[in-house]
This record gives structure tokens, C-alpha cells and sequence, in this order.
């Protein structure tokens, strides 16, 4: 499918008929990306303000060392944060939002809300389909 100019459309109807098919791949990394729950937990976290590395550590149970290294160095490359080294004795490493993290921040604490809101009734739903499972 094609729109007025020419450009091969993702799809033609649904959240994917106003997106350039060659962007989609692309489109769906950066999902990828800030749908991770890591992810999602440093956006809200840093909207406080810069925090260091073990701060977040610290903030973010169960994160592993490696994974939240990784996580921090690909949401600088999406340029969701920003990491600022000072030049002191010992080294001093900050990581805050940048502008377009910020912009992101309000949806994340929307799906943590929601998430949150909806606890209960989504842990029932598993237990429910628990049980139906073992029976079968």
C-alpha cells in the first residue's frame, strides 16, 4: 500500500497505516526498548533528578550489574538520558533525563500505574489459568 506520495505504508489500517514501512523495523526497536521493564523503571526513577550508578542500583530491585549497565547505555544512545562524568577523585558518574526522556516519563508512570491498579485482578487471571493448565 502507498500513500498520495509514493511511500510504501506499514500497513493499511491500524496504528502502523501512518508509518512508512522502511521505518518499522527501526520503530519497532525503540518499542522494544522503552517497553522493557528496566527501562521503564529508569525513565521513572530519574525523573527526580540525576542519580549515580549505585543509587540506581540500589532503587531498582533485582537489576542485575550487567543488565543495568546495558540498559543505561542504550537509552543514552536513544538519547532518553544523559550520562555526565565529573573529573574528580574518585570519579563521579551522574545519569539524568534528557528532554526527550522527559517526555516519555508521564506514559511510563501511566503503565506502571495502570499495572499497579490492576494487580490483583491480573494475578488472578494467572492463578486462574494456573489451575485450568494443571487440570488439563
Amino acid at each position: 500500500m502507498q500513500d498520495n506520495a509514493g511511500v510504501e505504508m506499514a500497513a493499511a489500517i491500524g496504528p502502523c497505516a501512518n508509518i512508512p514501512a522502511d521505518h518499522m523495523a527501526f520503530i519497532r526497536q525503540v518499542l522494544d526498548r522503552v517497553g522493557d521493564k528496566w527501562s521503564m523503571l529508569i525513565v521513572a526513577i530519574l525523573q527526580d533528578g540525576p542519580l549515580r550508578y549505585t543509587d540506581l542500583q540500589r532503587r531498582i530491585p533485582g537489576i542485575s550489574q550487567r543488565m543495568l549497565t546495558h540498559t543505561l547505555q542504550q537509552l543514552q544512545q536513544d538519547g532518553l538520558i544523559t550520562r555526565t562524568a565529573y573529573a574528580e577523585v574518585p570519579p563521579r558518574v551522574e545519569y539524568a533525563l534528557a528532554p526527550l526522556g522527559h517526555g516519555l516519563h508521564d506514559i511510563v508512570m501511566q503503565l506502571i500505574g495502570w499495572a499497579a491498579d490492576h494487580h490483583d485482578e491480573i494475578r488472578a487471571n494467572h492463578d486462574r489459568a494456573d489451575t485450568v493448565s494443571r487440570r488439563s
